[in-house]
């Protein structure tokens, strides 16, 4: 479902009211600080803005907004701009849709982790990660069950740690997550690592799969696993994994990976899509094709993921950076900025020593 931003002026222009008037989508750009407020609901997730004192590019200024879509109805200096593209959907291997970005909610826990993550839902954000690990399922939860979106409307996900592979341990932890987040059932439920020294993981792919039988969980799939992983579950069990989500970004490609998901119709999703320092975000070859295209360099990155075929799942808790994130479906990059991007890969850019073939996480 699409979005429409309003924006009205920051008060500090108090001696010039005039509004500013998008005469496109793609008009808007980045240069937003966005201090986001609910209007009515029209149809649409709508969210309110206020401007920085800019002159932005390809913006005119009028004085009366009377003739535009009005969002709040008794306002004039508040307008709709024309709705972005929805953030388009990826069908699963089993069936089911998900978003082709979702919002990872590590370190997201307590009173505050509620809040951050309901406040995710309004800008329009669908697809949530969460995990075991990450000790934040009944947050996760308690949003949910505060957000105004319809249960169904959502793909939530949750993972299995390692000390929890053998069979039974595994029904067992995952009926412990769905009681601490109090739903009825995982859209997406994987294996966070494969651990192959304990060699568990094809035991514990069973499970995943009988806790589908059970309707625990709606799709199931694995995180960080190499080829060899996952040629093992399948061969053993018949059954393919809907995802495989991994390491992502500039630095570390990994395009014989998700060479490897595409043939077999697993979707790669990327954790860590941004990389975990700010080097990336300073590369001169990023922020070259940013600057020319008028976006941010978490936006180009982002939308690199999203031309690779694989779905982001980045992290934000700024409303600002929450909506800057979604902004990715009303623009391309050329294959000469994808190439561009694609000399900053490094033999092994992963931004840790986690590599699946010897890495453990309990």
């Amino acid at each position: 479902m699409p979005f429409v931003v309003g924006f009205e002026q920051h008060r500090a222009d108090e001696a010039n009211d005039a509004v500013l008037v998008g005469e496109d989508a793609d008009d808007i750009g980045t240069a937003f600080h966005f201090l986001v407020q609910p209007f009515e609901r029209i149809g649409a997730v709508e969210l309110g803005a206020v401007l920085h004192r800019k002159r932005l590019s390809g913006l005119r200024r009028v004085r009366n907004a009377s003739n535009m879509p009005i969002a709040s109805g008794d306002d004039d200096d508040r307008l709709c701009l024309p709705a972005t593209s929805p953030v388009p959907s990826i069908a699963l291997n089993d069936g089911p849709a998900m978003a082709t970005i979702g919002f990872g909610t590590y370190r997201l826990n307590g009173s505050a982790g509620v809040e951050g993550i309901a406040a995710v839902f309004e800008p329009g954000y669908r697809l949530l990660d969460s995990a075991f690990n990450y000790e934040n399922e009944g947050a996760l939860g308690a949003a949910i069950r505060t957000a105004s979106v319809p249960r169904e409307e959502l793909r939530v996900t949750s993972k299995l740690p390692g000390r929890h592979q053998h069979f039974e341990d595994a029904i067992t932890t995952i009926e412990e997550s769905l009681y601490r987040a109090q739903l009825d059932y995982y859209d997406l439920y994987l294996i966070h690592w494969p651990n192959p020294s304990q060699g568990l993981y094809v035991e514990t792919w069973r499970a995943l799969i009988e806790a589908r039988k059970r309707g625990l969980v709606r799709s199931i799939g694995v995180c960080n696993f190499l080829p060899a992983h996952l040629e093992k579950i399948m061969s053993e069990t018949g059954v393919a994994p809907v995802v495989n989500q991994v390491e992502l970004h500039p630095y570390f490609p990994q395009a014989e990976q998700r060479a490897f998901d595409k043939a077999y119709g697993i979707v790669t999703q990327s954790w860590s899509p941004l990389g975990r320092a700010n080097q990336l975000l300073r590369e001169p070859a990023i922020k070259t094709i940013a600057d020319r295209l008028g976006r941010t360099i978490g936006q180009v990155i982002l939308r690199w993921h999203v031309q690779l075929g694989a779905v982001p799942l980045p992290k934000a808790t700024s409303k600002e950076r929450q909506i800057e994130n979604l902004l990715l479906f009303d623009f391309e990059l050329s294959s000469d900025d994808m190439s561009s991007i694609a000399t900053l890969a490094r033999p092994d850019g992963r931004t840790f020593d986690q590599d699946p073939a010897h890495y453990e996480e309990l």
